[in-house]
């Protein structure tokens, strides 16, 4: 998945289901608040606010939590105040993971985060012990049938844009450098293109392979526990798994 581990893929396809049961909604929210907290409350200003409402809408946040939630980061209403927090650690076979969130209590958080690490055979780290394996880059994922490879190519690289690459037959990913991220979300908004998925993510440098269906399980069940947890909104981490076992997974 052009740099992506499974889990790059699989968390966004599990994402709108989980959404519909409500478990995104705390989330959303969240990440709403933040956004409008860094960078001012209007979503014509503020790109990375607008993409998290439209991922909201897409789930069915209803507008009014939508409009507190903004109204919560800039100050207009009463908010906890948020605190952001990384974990760095290792799951079964020393697949490296980041769980990025938002707390508003530290001393709450990283016991439990700690904990799931432990239950799942892995082993929450020291700051810095799986990060250097990590870049931060801007992606989006825009489906092929949007645009010509060529033609979106040239909208990509022309703003700044670092690749573009097929992810799978149906779709392709841009990648660029987080402070590109605003240029080319706006570059291609302005040539119509209408990304699933866009966001500023830790892609792994090299990538661990998991050979056999019981380490496979252990790891989707601690990508599974930490990325439902409520206080963590992204989970990064460098595992891949040959199809013949995700499929054997999904069948179980």
């Amino acid at each position: 998945m052009s740099g992506h581990s499974h889990w790059a893929g699989i968390k966004h396809k599990k994402a709108l289901v989980d959404a519909k049961r409500g478990k995104q909604w705390s989330k959303l929210s969240k990440a709403i608040i933040i956004a409008a907290k860094q960078g001012g409350g209007d979503p014509d200003n503020n790109l990375r606010l607008r993409a998290a409402i439209e991922e909201a809408k897409a789930v069915s946040l209803p507008k009014d939590n939508i409009a507190r939630a903004i109204k919560r980061g800039t100050g207009e209403l009463d908010s906890v105040e948020l605190e952001e927090v990384v974990y760095e650690g290792y799951g079964p076979s020393g697949v490296a993971v980041i769980a990025a969130g938002l707390t508003d209590n530290r001393n709450r958080t990283a016991p439990e985060i700690r904990k799931i690490f432990e239950v799942s055979g892995g082993k929450l780290g020291a700051t810095g012990c799986v990060s250097w394996n990590f870049d931060k880059k801007g992606i989006f994922t825009v489906p092929a049938d949007q645009m010509e490879e060529e033609k979106l190519m040239e909208v990509a690289l022309e703003c700044g844009a670092d690749d573009v690459v097929a992810d799978g037959d149906d779709a392709f990913e841009i990648t660029c450098a987080p402070e590109n991220f605003d240029a080319v979300a706006r570059a291609l908004e302005s040539a119509g293109i209408k990304p699933i998925h866009s966001d500023i993510e830790m892609i792994s440098k090299e990538q661990v392979e998991i050979k056999d269906i019981d380490t496979a399980r252990s790891v989707m069940r601690l990508m599974d526990v930490l990325d439902e947890h409520e206080d963590i909104q992204k989970v990064s981490t460098n595992f891949t798994i040959s199809d013949e076992i995700m499929e054997q997974l999904e069948n179980e």
